[in-house]
């Protein structure tokens, strides 16, 4: 079964928060972590992750957190992921480190190297804008509508 880890989905879904908030916003770790309905240390591990690889920013202090590092359209779901797991292989002869013993002779090793080619390009085909969609962090719900109107006062349009 192909899927990707549990790691690189959360880190995905992070992203997306970013991206659906106002340009050049500081988010906390925790604020995330509420956001996405997800364990802070979770969080913290695949925000730093996500920080050494250049697609966020962090900031220190007391008001400190983390920014999105490039407009969201500049940033691919295959950076994500790579960022997070290292280089797409979806088999052990693909991987720069692979210990294959049968990779020099193997019969179906160009077509595997075609299938992660097409698998990269569709993922770097992806931008993070396209993955947020209408994702937004400061708006809070209830049931899957807005918290005021779930409570029963006034619907809010955001």
């Amino acid at each position: 079964m192909l899927r990707i880890t549990k790691q690189s989905d959360y880190g995905i879904v992070l992203m997306t928060l970013f991206a659906g908030a106002e340009a050049g916003r500081v988010h906390s770790t925790r604020d995330l972590a509420a956001g996405a309905k997800l364990p802070l240390p979770t969080v913290s591990k695949i925000l730093k992750a996500l920080a050494r690889a250049g697609l966020l920013q962090s900031h220190r202090g007391v008001k400190g957190g983390y920014r999105i590092a490039r407009a969201p359209a500049a940033i691919s779901v295959e950076e994500i992921i790579r960022a997070l797991e290292g280089p797409i292989a979806l088999t052990e002869c693909i991987d720069e480190r692979s210990e294959c013993e049968i990779e020099g002779t193997c019969p179906v090793r160009t077509n595997w190297l075609r299938i992660n080619g097409a698998v990269k390009a569709a993922l770097a085909a992806i931008p993070l804008s396209e993955m947020a969609g209408h994702v937004h962090l400061a708006r809070p719900v209830w049931n899957g509508r807005p918290k005021a109107e779930a409570a029963g006062g006034t619907k809010v349009e955001a």
